[in-house]
């Protein structure tokens, strides 16, 4: 069974930082931990893996280039997907791509994690 989804990050402060825009229960102070985790409504975990505890359990690791991985967020409207594409800019991330209403019927955005990592935001236009 499917149970978790880890990201690997540079620095656990700024990454969990950011991800609490997304109203996710993580520690306000990660206290130099190499592995914070969450469990979600639906019952998936989410971790979060410092690049330095990914070396000390496999040696030959090697940061990876580019866009490693995707997440998507589910707003409650349309009208949530600009809200929170705002409050993370606010916040001083980067978005990616503003706010649109996308030809599959949703209402969609991209922004950057602090590592890069893309985070879509979305809801049904319905």
């Amino acid at each position: 069974m499917f149970d978790m989804i880890g990201i690997v990050v540079a620095d656990m402060a700024k990454a969990l930082d950011f991800y609490r825009l997304f109203d996710l229960d993580l520690p306000s102070d990660p206290g130099g931990e190499d592995h914070v985790e969450t469990t979600l409504p639906n019952g998936m975990r989410l971790a979060w893996d410092s690049q330095t505890l990914m070396k000390q359990l496999q040696s030959d690791w090697q940061e990876p280039r580019g866009h490693r991985m995707g997440l998507a967020f589910k707003c409650a409207s349309p009208a949530a997907v600009d809200q929170l594409y705002a409050k993370i800019l606010a916040a001083g991330y980067r978005g990616s791509k503003e706010p649109w209403d996308a030809f599959w019927g949703q209402r969609y955005a991209v922004v950057l994690d602090p590592d890069g990592n893309l985070i879509d935001l979305f809801a049904p236009l319905d």
